[in-house]
């Protein structure tokens, strides 16, 4: 089943990805002349200057050129994802919108609760490796140039042009500044997504037992320990400080393995994000 999901798995998770972000841009964003920014926002100011036309048919349109560009620098996984998840985006947009696109609500909740959903079918789409197409496809490209610029700070940087597109064709700075929050929203949702989940715990732990807290580290937690060589500030005598990098729900467990030893040792618990080796992630070329 493991090997399937690798496989395979990415057809259901681009398919409900791409749902989510249909229902978010399609029921909260839209019909409120909003979006988050991407080829569907500029889609979206198209069919306003034209006077006819939709969102889902003009996306598909714009769509073409870019895929040409996606599938020669990234592959053919990503090819096949990204045109299963723009043509299933590109459709459930105009559907949803026959169906909910005349739903009267507030701005403001439609510029959180479509940044939320879109920033959420979006990450859910990055992470298995695929795309809705469009800007995503040039995010990706991007990302593989910049290596260390987190994902949704790359998709907000593009989408900004959107924004400010937005105010001008429609004529109403307010949609602009809407806009510019739920492309905020999105964006971090979508790191929120892609990044969050993938958060380790590393300890440090200064204790005279150093050696036995380590081997039990060993034996309970199944995580390797290293030793890093310190010296006391004050009374400068030499010591080992252990450093080891746990699943967060191995913690608890840390700490009390740790007081057991040593009633009196120093512990200091942090964030890790993506760990890489033995027991954690691997590094592929595509990791984001």
């Amino acid at each position: 089943m493991k090997n399937l999901w690798n496989k395979y798995g990415w057809i259901p998770a681009t398919i409900l990805g791409s749902t989510v972000f249909a229902v978010g841009f399609a029921v909260f964003l839209q019909p409120q002349d909003l979006n988050a920014g991407g080829i569907s926002g500029l889609a979206q100011i198209i069919v306003e200057l034209l006077g006819f036309g939709s969102v889902g048919t003009l996306s598909i349109l714009i769509n073409l050129p870019l895929f040409i560009l996606g599938g020669m620098k990234i592959g053919r996984r990503f090819f096949t994802g990204s045109l299963l998840g723009m043509t299933l985006s590109s459709v459930m947009i105009d559907f949803f919108y026959s169906l909910w696109g005349g739903l009267n609500l507030d701005p403001l909740v439609s510029v959180l609760y479509g940044g939320v959903l879109c920033g959420l079918g979006l990450g859910v789409v990055f992470v298995c490796g695929t795309s809705t197409g469009g800007s995503d496809i040039l995010v990706r490209l991007l990302k593989l140039r910049y290596r260390n610029v987190p994902i949704g700070q790359i998709s907000m940087c593009f989408d900004a042009a959107v924004v400010l597109l937005t105010g001008l064709v429609f004529h109403d700075i307010t949609k602009a500044l809407y806009t510019g929050i739920a492309v905020f929203v999105t964006s971090q949702v979508i790191d929120a997504v892609v990044y969050r989940f993938d958060y380790s715990k590393v300890a440090l732990i200064i204790s005279r037992e150093h050696e036995e807290i380590a081997r039990q580290i060993g034996l309970k937690l199944d995580r390797g320990a290293t030793f890093l060589h310190g010296e006391g500030s004050y009374s400068h005598t030499p010591t080992k400080v252990v450093l080891a990098a746990v699943k967060k729900q191995q913690v608890a467990e840390l700490k009390e393995l740790v007081t057991r030893v040593d009633p009196n040792a120093f512990i200091i618990v942090q964030e890790a994000h993506q760990v890489l080796g033995d027991g954690f992630s691997k590094y592929t070329k595509d990791s984001l």
